[in-house]
């Protein structure tokens, strides 16, 4: 039988105080495990985030091709990863199917297994997909580490079921049932909002960061924006979120090519509905990748960047620092990496090495933006570990 700890997390951050598995994932498997052994073939898995939930529900549960979402394309990879080197044969292509979070990944779903989302609006986006299109007797089975759960996702989900319960804890971790889908799901999703003061529609799914507003980092970089390389013909803003960068400077620069690229699944369908929604759809290419690896090498002339300071709970600089890699793969000599960061962290130093010369552009108590030049010498120093 697998055993779970022995899931890796790569190629997502690895570190002594990051783990592939927790209680939650295994709490989840042993409170579905009747629901599981029932319907094996009506198995619906959301929010993996390394494979415990998927490979211990085929290895330990009997799950037959189960649907899984995963909103984190390091997560699909890491699943893949785990499965090829932990069951082999066991997980032949055709094992799980990956689908996005929409009506066929819960279709005829009698199963539904999640580990919760830390939003609100994420949970809801899930909730009511499950309610409105699996099978009347579908069962939700969600769970978490207690630290990060609150009430209000017993009112999320009874906003879609009629029978929500939670289960005792155990080793710091809690799940919820759910039962007795609603008809009335209520508002769709996404959600879109208008920001006059910066004539943009931001378009938002559940799990986007910021949902449908701006955050106050992309502020800080939208105000300095007119600034960046202003005769850049190419622009790629690596970890796009929901596009507000790449939807402002395509309005502003009509004869700039934008790429806006993002690994959330969440994140790329939001951009692409942003950039639909300010009239540039036709104008910003959006692309799901990790840190831009799709993309080609020294094909841009300026990196727009708002990196993440958390992997999940923990903050951590390693995602910070492979974004800063990959801009200094993506970019052209003489090319520039304009970001935002949280002035406490103090990135400065470390895109310098990664990236190439850096000055500041404006700095506030909360927020500091700088600017980077690639020159041919830092772009391979920059370039990603093979």
């Amino acid at each position: 039988m697998l055993d779970l700890a022995a899931l890796r997390r790569a190629p997502d951050v690895e570190a002594a105080n990051l783990s592939a598995v927790d209680a939650s994932d295994r709490l989840i498997l042993d409170e579905a495990q009747e629901a599981v052994r029932t319907h094996p073939e009506h198995v619906a898995i959301i929010g993996d985030r390394h494979g415990a939930l998927t490979l211990g529900a085929i290895d330990h549960l009997g799950a037959v091709r189960p649907h899984v979402h995963q909103d984190a394309l390091v997560g699909e990879r890491a699943l893949a990863a785990n499965a090829a080197r932990l069951l082999g044969s066991a997980t032949a292509p055709g094992a799980w199917t990956q689908h996005d979070l929409d009506p066929s990944l819960v279709t005829g779903a009698r199963v539904v297994l999640l580990q919760l989302p830390r939003s609100l609006d994420a949970l809801d986006e899930v909730a009511r997909l499950v309610a409105a299109h699996a099978p009347p007797d579908v069962v939700l089975v969600a769970g978490g580490r207690v630290k990060h759960m609150t009430t209000g996702m017993n009112d999320v989900l009874a906003r879609s079921f009629g029978d929500v319960r939670a289960t005792l804890a155990r080793q710091k971790s809690r799940v919820l049932h759910a039962s007795a889908p609603r008809a009335d799901g209520g508002a769709a999703w996404p959600r879109s909002a208008r920001h006059d003061d910066l004539g943009l529609t931001v378009v938002a799914h559940g799990a986007a960061f910021a949902g449908a507003t701006v955050d106050i980092g992309t502020r800080a970089l939208l105000e300095v924006l007119p600034a960046a390389q202003p005769g850049a013909r190419d622009v790629v803003d690596l970890g796009c979120g929901t596009g507000v960068l790449a939807s402002a400077l395509a309005l502003a620069r009509p004869e700039a090519r934008v790429t806006a690229t993002d690994q959330s699944s969440a994140a790329v369908a939001s951009a692409r509905a942003t950039a639909v929604a300010n009239g540039v759809g036709d104008r910003v290419v959006v692309v799901r990748a990790d840190a831009g690896d799709s993309l080609p090498e020294a094909a841009a002339d300026l990196v727009l960047l708002n990196p993440q300071f958390h992997v999940g709970a923990a903050v951590h600089t390693g995602l910070a620092e492979r974004l800063f890699r990959a801009a200094a793969r993506l970019l052209r000599p003489g090319g520039e990496l304009w970001t935002v960061y949280n002035s406490h962290l103090g990135h400065r130093s470390t895109i310098e090495r990664m990236v190439g010369p850096t000055r500041q552009v404006s700095r506030t108590p909360k927020f500091t933006v700088t600017a980077s030049t690639l020159s041919g010498d830092r772009r391979e120093q920059g370039a990603p570990e093979r």
